[in-house]
């Protein structure tokens, strides 16, 4: 499966009579230009207007032309919104998630951000966003910055968990999560300001998913368990292997597998490592998913409490609630 990011544009079909400049200008535009752009070069309206007309070439939006007749690809899609929404005009929110690589698929629509003193008529699959601060924005194909794009998303998401897994991957394809946390709290509106804060800061104990926050906040924190050491990466049995969440010095380790449905269950490999601590380091594994962390959250403390008591730990799990089944 090829990537949009990066499919090649059909070769521009041009009049002969361009300049070596305009040329250029249409090769580093990926062959997608404006009327205006046109004119400028000797090509009037009447010819252009005639190519289209043909099927040479493809009109984007109002004053934007593709100069070929074939599939457009998400770039030059992304070019010509740029153009036809002028100047100051950067990709935004998914469109710059996408060409940032936070996500995968860009949306159906173009999202472009505007400075608020422009104004620029809606077309068919583009989305204009007028903002009163535009970030910085740069790039091949002009876009946000991708810490401001990260908090633009954030804004909008409505749920914790995707607000965790959005920060998550984030973080995963190279964010960098101090300059993240300051940019964080330099805005003056952010929806899930404190959930991104306790993720990026000292309070975000290495939480790496959706899963692992709930995990964190609901099974341990609530119930004041010994907070774990995540993320422990370690060599056993001739392999590295790494583990969500340790209780070092207590024997106890804790998986997490995040996927909604997993028909088989344990994988052979999870077998294999958890036989492999069992025996080499008397360590036991306790494998949780989303039913036991979220459904459950009470009495999976309750269990991990006991595997940690049966291991050495001299505490006690605390009821979160007056009907919390843990025992205090």
């Amino acid at each position: 499966m090829s990537d949009v990011r990066h499919d090649a544009p059909r070769p521009a079909r041009l009049p002969h009579r361009l300049s070596a400049a305009a040329r250029d200008t249409v090769v580093r535009q990926e062959a997608v230009v404006t009327s205006a752009q046109l004119h400028a070069w000797g090509v009037g309206r009447a010819v252009v207007s005639r190519r289209v007309a043909r099927g040479d070439w493809q009109q984007l939006w109002r004053g934007v032309v593709a100069l070929h007749s074939g599939t457009l690809t998400w770039r030059q899609r992304a070019r010509g919104a740029l153009l036809y929404a002028g100047d100051g005009a950067a990709l935004s929110h998914a469109s710059a998630a996408f060409v940032h690589g936070i996500v995968s698929t860009p949306g159906p629509r173009i999202v472009v951000s505007i400075p608020v003193r422009r104004a620029v008529s809606p077309q068919p699959g583009l989305e204009i966003r007028r903002r009163r601060t535009m970030p910085y924005a740069g790039g091949r194909v002009r876009a946000l910055g991708v810490d401001d794009t990260v908090l633009d998303l954030v804004h909008e998401l409505e749920s914790e968990d995707d607000v965790v897994g959005l920060v998550c991957e984030a973080v995963r394809v190279g964010v960098l999560p101090g300059r993240l946390l300051l940019q964080a709290g330099d805005r003056r509106f952010l929806r899930h300001r404190g959930l991104v804060v306790s993720l990026l800061g000292e309070e975000g104990t290495g939480v790496e998913s959706p899963l692992e926050h709930r995990y964190v906040r609901d099974v341990e924190r609530r119930h004041r368990l010994p907070v774990a050491r995540p993320q422990v990466r370690e060599r056993t049995g001739g392999r590295w292997i790494r583990a969500d969440r340790v209780h070092v010095g207590l024997g106890v380790r804790i998986e997490l597998d995040g996927q909604l449905a997993h028909p088989s269950g344990r994988t052979a490999l999870d077998t294999w490592r958890d036989n492999a601590v069992l025996i080499e380091r008397s360590e036991i594994t306790l494998r949780y998913r989303w039913q036991h962390v979220v459904a459950e959250p009470c009495q999976t403390a309750g269990q991990v409490a006991t595997a940690l008591r049966s291991r050495g730990w001299e505490g006690r799990a605390t009821p979160c609630s007056p009907t919390c089944p843990v025992l205090a």
